[in-house]
């Protein structure tokens, strides 16, 4: 499988060039020549400015958001489309479209893949045979056909494209928008599981169906089918060797900051090797990230946390980029339509119909199937939730990139059928699909009772937290058999130990324990010794549990994280 970039680098030679030369010599037939290096330079001085306002604005915003209960990424595509059409400012602003996926999708993919687990997506196959590879599909047949019969002078080949473009969710749009809304976890690992793997799937059939239509070729189902599981093959194997390679490299750097360092470079490296070989980056990406995630060892306290705090920073500040880039995008969508963008709205208005109400349908038919089903873990039960889901098919980044890596010409030297109008469609889709569940979402779960659910399933923490308790008692029980400890001392031990679940919970410490920190001081270094061994084997537990098929790994996760708190402020 190969990216959009690979893909255009494929028909180069029809084409005539990078997508921004092309786009460049549209605008201007009669320039040959590259730009000067005065204006080279301050056209890169323009992009860092960008780059660097886009990064304020997400910290920025991200507080706005979190005041008005809103999505921060949907705002920053709104400010993108604010700024974009401000007079006076250059009508360029984005990089080029090769790039997107490669400088984005990446880190953003390995953030969102680190909060999941092996034993989740054991447990979720189903789900996302479903969502990412079925649904796609059928999505892609609804808007192919939908095209055919709206959009003049369109091919085929062409109409499939357009559905592989506007057809998968993006899980960075996902992530960005339904994470910070109270609802299950059902839900939300549902939507994270459909959101990693959706896009190969997608980027399969937008390559083969772009190909088609430049060499005035056909698709080969069965084609199609064999070089997507070869493609995702190969990149699992790809994953997994690359993981193995890190995790060797990381138990010989002892610095806590050269390793997160290198958990940064991973997933671009992971993602160029597997693209390189024409397999999924995105799934390469993936497999990476949940590889290392399995492999922590008990003792990486301070190191877990230094890496949340560091992708948490990652995170934040190139989905702000992303997002803002997206708005900024759409002035050259406006500026491609011309006089006829009405009546492409108008078409684009269709297509949005039908990706929402092909989504709507699978989910109420995932519900029917999902209802009487004994594992309370599956997704959809309920009429709300697939209602909650079938909102939440977010477009993103992925859509972009592909629409703007559309060739102008086919190998003939032909216009590329209804490029224009597909480019005009596939923002349109994104945008309603990003703007409008994103600023209803938190309403219509609170409408819907969704958020109801939610509290209930934080006693998914209290389980984690009472496993890591027994542990940590066991090991103290296990010490006390070896080790005299003064009454006082042992007391006191016994009462932290005793109120670790609490604090595993979050709850704060009481009073009480502050007053006698000076009795605690007695023995301290034994007693210190003791507490971490029996630290050591709560995190163990912890570790063990969010390895089995029924524990939510975001409940360990929040349990693992008080817990390293608890051993790096040890005293």
């Amino acid at each position: 499988m190969s990216e959009p970039g690979l893909m255009c680098d494929a028909t180069t030679a029809s084409t005539g060039g990078s997508v921004a030369a092309r786009r460049d010599r549209r605008r201007h037939p009669g320039t040959r020549s590259d730009p000067p290096p005065t204006e080279r330079q301050a056209g890169r001085v323009q992009i860092l400015l960008l780059v660097v306002g886009l990064m304020l604005a997400a910290v920025l915003l991200g507080g706005v958001g979190d005041r008005l209960h809103l999505p921060w990424p949907a705002l920053m595509v709104v400010l993108g489309v604010a700024v974009a059409f401000v007079p006076g400012l250059p009508d360029r602003f984005a990089l080029e479209p090769d790039l997107i996926l490669p400088l984005f999708l990446p880190p953003l993919l390995f953030a969102a893949a680190q909060r999941t687990s092996w034993a989740l997506f054991r447990a979720r196959w189903r789900s996302i045979a479903l969502l990412a590879v079925a649904l796609v599909a059928v999505t892609i047949a609804a808007v192919a056909g939908t095209a055919l019969a709206l959009v003049p002078g369109i091919s085929v080949t062409a109409a499939i494209a357009l559905g592989a473009m506007v057809a998968p969710p993006d899980p960075v749009a996902v992530e960005a928008v339904a994470a910070p809304v109270k609802m299950p976890r059902r839900l939300l690992t549902v939507l994270q599981s459909e959101g990693l793997f959706n896009d190969a799937t997608a980027l399969v059939v937008f390559q083969a169906a772009v190909m088609a239509t430049v060499q005035r070729g056909d698709l080969s189902v069965p084609a199609l089918g064999l070089r997507f599981v070869a493609g995702a093959a190969a990149a699992v194997v790809i994953g997994w060797v690359v993981a193995r390679l890190a995790r060797l490299i990381m138990n010989r750097v002892t610095d806590t900051t050269g390793r997160s360092a290198l958990t940064l470079v991973l997933p671009f490296a992971v993602y160029l090797a597997a693209e390189e070989v024409h397999a999924s980056g995105v799934v390469a990406v993936v497999v990476v990230a949940l590889e290392l995630r399995s492999e922590g060892a008990p003792d990486e306290a301070a190191e877990r946390l230094v890496q949340r705090s560091f992708w948490d920073v990652v995170e934040l500040l190139v989905t702000g980029v992303a997002f803002g880039l997206i708005g900024l995008d759409l002035r050259q969508v406006v500026d491609v339509a011309g006089a006829d963008l009405w009546r492409m709205l108008g078409h684009a208005a269709v297509v949005c119909a039908v990706v929402i109400g092909v989504r709507a349908v699978w989910m109420a038919g995932a519900w029917l199937l999902v209802r009487r089903s004994s594992d309370p873990a599956r997704a959809p039960r309920k009429g709300r939730e697939a209602v909650v889901l079938g909102w939440c098919g977010m477009r993103g980044l992925a859509t972009l990139a592909l629409a703007l890596s559309l060739p102008l010409t086919t190998s003939d030297g032909a216009p590329f059928p209804a490029r224009d109008e597909l480019l005009v469609i596939a923002c349109v889709v994104l945008v309603v699909t990003l703007l409008l569940p994103g600023f209803t979402l938190p309403l219509l779960v609170r409408v819907l009772g969704v958020a109801e659910d939610a509290d209930a399933e934080h006693a998914a923490e209290r389980t984690v937290a009472r496993r890591a308790q027994k542990a940590a008692l066991a090991r103290l029980a296990e010490e006390e058999r070896h080790v005299d400890l003064p009454d006082e001392v042992e007391a006191v031990l016994h009462d932290r130990i005793a109120r670790l679940e609490g604090l595993l919970r979050g709850e704060p410490a009481s009073e009480e324990e502050r007053d006698r920190v000076e009795t605690w001081r007695k023995g301290r270094a034994t007693a210190q010794r003791i507490q971490a061994l029996t630290l050591a084997a709560a995190r163990e537990e912890v570790l063990m549990a969010r390895r089995e098929p029924g524990i939510d790994p975001e409940a360990a996760d929040r349990v693992l994280r008080r817990l390293d708190l608890r051993t790096v402020l040890l005293d």
